[in-house]
Formats: C-alpha cells, structure tokens, sequence
C-alpha cells in the first residue's frame, strides 16, 4: 500500500496544494480530477518519486514497483515497438538476449565450450520458461494490439513513429510490466476511441492500484471506483465513479452553504450583542468574551468557482454557401498506398460532423483533403463559396513561444486588432487580469492548450476544423468549449477521442475505416463502441447511411399500443402488456443469438487454433528441456527454429483470440 501523508507543495511564493492525503491499496483506482494549474501533475510527480513535497511524506514499501506515464516524452526512443512493450519485462529481455548469444556460439559445433555452452543455453531456457517469457511476448502483443498497433507495426523502430504512436508504445510497456501501481497522466491524450475502449476494459480488471488524471468522464467513470478533487488548494475524496461524484460534491457543497449560512446568523447575533453592550461596564466581561470566541472562530469558507476557466467565445462569421464542402467520388493516400477508397459526402453549413476511427484509418487525409493540403488522386473535393476556415491541431499549443506572455502570443496572432480588446478577449479563455501577462514557459499543459484555441478562435471564420481541442483542458474547461461549440453558428469538423463531447456536439458521424468514409446520421453508440469491423452500412447516395430512428411508437398490434378505447370487462390489460413485453425480450434474445452467430463461430475457432498453438509451444519445450537434446547440434538447431515459429504464431492467434473476444463482447451488449 502507498500512503500519501498531509503534503503541500508550492512555487513561487503561490501555494498549489496543501494537507494532501489519501492511500492507494491492491484493486483502488483513483481518478485525480482539478481545475488547470491546480497542480495535479506536480502531485503525480511526487507520487512516484520524480518531486519532493514542501511538507508531509509519500510512504512506499521498498518491494512495491511503479509504473509512470507522463504527459510527454523526454527521451530519444530506441529499438522496435515490440522490443519497447517488452522492456517492462527487463528479467525476460536479458535471457533473451543470453539465449541469442548462446545460439550464435552454438552453431560453432567445433568450439572447446561446446559443452558448456549446450548447458548454459539449457538453463537459460528453462529459466526463460519459468519467467513466463513466452505468455509475456503474447501478452504484449494482446497489448499493442488493443492499443491499436498491427502486426507489422509491432516491429517498425520507434524513431519512425509520431510522438502519439511512441507514446502508445510506452504506455504498452508500462501495462506488460503490471506493476503494483500504474499511475497515468492524460493516457487518453494520443489515443482513438477503439482504444480508448479497449484501455477502459483493461484497467477495470486491474488488480493493482491505478492513480490517474483524465478530463475524459467516460473513461473516468468506466475505470474509477474513487475521485480524488484538488480545488482551493487541498483534496476531497469521493467514492464512487464519475456521476457519484458530482452528485457527492453537490451534497457537499449545500451541507457546507447550510452550515455557512447558520454560522453566519450566529455571528451576527454575537456581534450585535458587542456592538450594543461594549461601552457597558456591566456587560464588559460577556462582551470580552464573546470577542474572544469569534477571533477563535474557524470560519466555514464554501468552496466556489473562482478559478479561472475558459469561456469560449466566438465572433460572428459571414455567411457560408449552403454546401461547405463536397466529397465525389475521392481517393486519396501516400506513394503506392491508398488510405481513402471511393469517398462522397457532402457538408452543409452549420452541421456539427465528428470525425472516428482507429489512428491510421485516414482521420488526418480526410482534413488534408478539406483543407486543400493534399490532392486526391481520383474523384474531386469541392468547397463551397464565403468558406472561412480556422484550424486546430494537437500540436499548436506546443509551439508558442515560450519567452512571451499570453497577451503578447495573441497579439502577434490578430496583429491589427482595431476596437477589439485583447485582455477582454484573453479574460474570455480563462486568462484574466495578471494571468494575462503570465509567461507561456509559466503555464501549465491546459493553460496552453486555452491560449491556443483563443488564437484558432478570434477571427471570424464560418468552418472550424478541431484536432482533439479537449487534450490537456480540465473538465470545466471542456463544459464550456462544449457549450460554445453547440452556440457556434458555423459549421464544426471535429476530431476527439472524447465520446462525451461527441454526444453532445455532434450531429452526425463520419467513420472512417478501412479505407472508407461512412457517414452516420445522428451518434450511433456502435460507431463508438470497440467492433474491429462495424461493417459498412448499405450507402444511398451521396454515401450517406440512413441510420433508423426510434419514434417512440409500437406497431399497431401491439397490446395497450394505440391508448384509445376502454378494455372489455374480463380483460387484463397489465397481463397482456407483460405478455407483450415478454415476448418482444425473447424476440430480441433471438435476433442477438442469429446475429453473433458467425461471431461466436470465429470466437470458437480462434480459440481452438490458439489452444493447438500453445500445445505445440509447450511441446517442443518439454523436448528442449531434455539435457540429451544438447548433444546433437542438428537436432537443436531444428527445435529452436520450429519452436520460434511457434510462439509466433501462437502470439498471433493470442491478438485473433483477443479481437473475436471483443468483437462479440461488445455486439452482446
């Protein structure tokens, strides 16, 4: 168990937090939730190891390992993805490398240590064995796999990869290595919904301490089981997921308002009293008295909501043409690669149009594409008349200049800014008064993230194209840009792993996948859901997909459907209701067994050629751990090739077996 003990921590003369305390046992997962510049990252820091506090104590017993994800990556990367998954297994990493080594001696069959080489490469692999080296290689490519890396990107070296996908790959290493305690900074940050999914599931089942900060309440409330809040300088801890907590931290409030408001007529009774009675020498001792008790007073403060926070605004665009922009027939990619296959849809003005899909579906070519920085090589992309754009990507807010202040960054933005005031508009992104003079290398990953999205904002534009806008924004933060988002009376193109976000802002889907671009009228949950392969629904044209709507009536033949008339005497109409409903259970348990037929029939034979995999890994063990093996080189050779075959093809069916699972999981519920 790691105890966190009464810490504060401050910079600068400014107090981030003080009185810190809560502990982190097997199974608890905490969600550290605060304001922007609160100083959650400070106190993960301190957490693990990477920060000393002013005051108090972080107790962690000497056995216990932590694993740590940060918010950015500071070192060069080196080697392959899947040799980055599995340096969380160092133990496992070395023997392989000794079990290489003695390989290469070995194929020296004249060599005076013959002997002794075949007894070390023994041992090694029967150690290796015990370890678990071989479930661990298929547990990391379980891993990689659900964080969205494909087979042959499991071997790609790292140097080529962007710092989102290296980022996965740290985050994948950190998960092969199980420690006793994970703790996440942002790990949502680089990922697509598919895979935020598929992390909600595994951290759920952790069986260590997980400790993480999120803006993400879906994931918050899929993986938490207690909220930490850092506000006004100190911590509350809520039990329970993400809705619990609101719903505590409101009781909490009004208990606390309560008791403010009876403290408060209290003291004004007393001081009235002192007021009347302090030049009456009778009165003087009760009059001391009562002075004394209210400078001893400890006054009940109620928490508010005076730090700062964005409040998005938008100035008033001109007028788009009715169709922003038209998708015919476009195909589109790099070199010999194709990523967008036959592509037509078309966006008209003031629609609100997420963009999902696993990273490296075509996400970012479909923006290119709009946006005119790349040609497609069939088909034409057309925008319509009066299109203003503005644009945000993930990485502008890491391009400020870090020597200015948030005034000086947006003034170099707007250049001639007539009668607009720039520290009323700064004021509206959360950076009132002095914070607007506050140094860019000041602020905290949020804060930056704020000020960027005020430079993509403050011009009039009629088409906002967002690349995950919430990333390092607080939770109140993304309330109000989602606010201002649905205010918005232009057209909004959004890109954000954040489903809340997307239930509430958007109107329709895009989905890109396998080269294709579906679109979807209204937030269907499967498009969000973790399926490997949706489908792709029947197009009508334009390649647009109707998506069926509830209208909240039953059929005509239903029991009780129509509401009109009285029921004949002798009648139940509850019995035929409950019949009714009966039924139409069994008729959906039905529908849901026809439709995951073929996937429990795919479940089933995955699972049948993994299992024959496996058996045959841990037969050509059992014979390379007979000593009499090692006397004949030939025969070795011959076992070490075929049983690397087989682990490789046991840790692929391992990814199969992992995607049916999944894939049926979710088509169930």
């Amino acid at each position: 168990m790691l105890t966190v003990s009464n810490l504060s921590k401050a910079f600068g003369g400014r107090e981030l937090f003080n009185g810190v305390t809560f502990e982190l046992r097997p199974g608890r997962r905490i969600a550290l939730v605060g304001s922007n510049g609160t100083g959650k990252t400070t106190l993960l820091e301190i957490v693990v190891g990477l920060g000393d506090p002013d005051t108090g104590q972080v107790v962690r017993p000497n056995t216990m390992t932590i694993g740590y994800l940060p918010q950015d990556l500071a070192e060069d990367p080196e080697g392959t993805v899947i040799e980055e998954a599995m340096a969380g297994r160092a133990d496992i990493q070395e023997l392989r490398t000794r079990i290489q080594d003695l390989e290469t001696r070995m194929a020296d069959t004249s060599a005076a240590d013959y002997e002794s080489v075949l007894e070390q490469y023994g041992d090694a692999h029967a150690k290796f064995e015990q370890l678990g080296g071989y479930g661990a290689e298929a547990e990391a490519h379980r891993v990689l796999a659900g964080l969205g890396f494909s087979n042959d990107a499991a071997s790609k070296p790292l140097r080529d990869l962007s710092g989102g996908w290296r980022m996965r790959a740290a985050l994948a290493r950190l998960l092969v290595a199980n420690p006793d305690i994970l703790v996440l900074d942002e790990p949502t940050n680089h990922l697509d919904v598919d895979s935020v999914n598929w992390l909600e599931q595994h951290l759920a089942s952790w069986s260590g301490a997980v400790l993480f900060v999120s803006h993400d309440r879906d994931f918050i409330d899929a993986v938490a089981e207690r909220i930490v809040e850092l506000a006004h300088g100190t911590t509350t801890e809520y039990v329970g997921g993400f809705v619990e907590f609101v719903v505590a931290r409101e009781e909490r409030i009004a208990a606390m308002e309560a008791a403010a408001r009876n403290q408060a007529r209290k003291v004004a009774e007393v001081e009235r009293f002192v007021d009347r009675f302090r030049y009456k020498a009778t009165k003087a001792r009760q009059v001391q008295s009562r002075i004394k008790a209210l400078e001893k007073l400890e006054r009940i403060e109620v928490p508010t909501d005076k730090e700062v926070k964005a409040k998005f605004g938008f100035p008033e665009p001109r007028r788009s043409a009715r169709v922003v922009a038209e998708f015919d027939k476009v195909t589109a990619g790099y070199d010999d690669t194709m990523i967008l296959s036959d592509v037509s849809v078309v966006i008209e003005r003031g629609m609100k149009v997420a963009l999902v899909g696993p990273n490296g579906a075509g996400k970012t070519t479909f923006i290119k594409l709009l946006l005119g920085q790349l040609e497609p090589n069939s088909g034409q992309v057309t925008i319509g008349n009066n299109v203003d754009v503005a644009q945000f990507e993930q990485h502008q807010a890491e391009i400020l200049v870090a020597e200015r202040t948030a005034h000086g960054e947006l003034l170099a933005t707007m250049g001639d800014v007539g009668k607009r005031n720039l520290r009323t508009i700064l004021g509206s992104f959360g950076f009132s008064g002095d914070a607007a003079d506050r140094r860019i290398a000041e602020l905290s990953g949020g804060e930056r993230t704020r000020l960027a999205l005020a430079k993509t904002m403050v011009h009039p534009v009629n088409l906002l194209v967002l690349d995950e806008p919430t990333n390092h924004l607080d939770l109140a933060s993304c309330d109000l840009l989602e606010e201002a988002l649905q205010a918005y009376p232009g057209t909004v193109i959004i890109v954000t792993h954040d489903r809340h976000l997307i239930r509430n802002v958007a109107e329709h889907l895009i989905e890109v996948r396998n080269g294709k671009a579906v679109w979807h009228d209204g937030v269907d949950e499967r498009v969000l859901g973790v399926l490997p392969d949706p489908g792709t629904p029947a197009a009508s044209s334009g390649g647009r997909t109707k998506q069926a709507k509830s209208s909240g009536r039953q059929s005509k033949g239903a029991a009780g459907t129509s509401g009109r008339g009285k029921s004949k005497p002798g009648t139940n109409p509850g019995g035929r209701d409950q019949r009714a409903r009966k039924r139409q259970e069994a008729d959906t348990r039905n529908t849901r067994h026809q439709d995951t037929k073929e996937l429990r029939k795919l479940l089933r034979h995955a699972e049948n050629a993994w299992q024959k995999a496996e058996d045959s890994v841990a037969r050509l063990q059992q014979e390379m751990a007979d000593p009499q093996v090692y006397a004949d080189a030939a025969r070795i050779a011959k076992l070490t090739t075929a049983h690397n075959a087989a682990k490789d093809e046991a840790a692929d069916l391992a990814i199969r077996w992992e995607q049916a699972a999944t894939a049926l999981e979710n088509a169930q519920r």
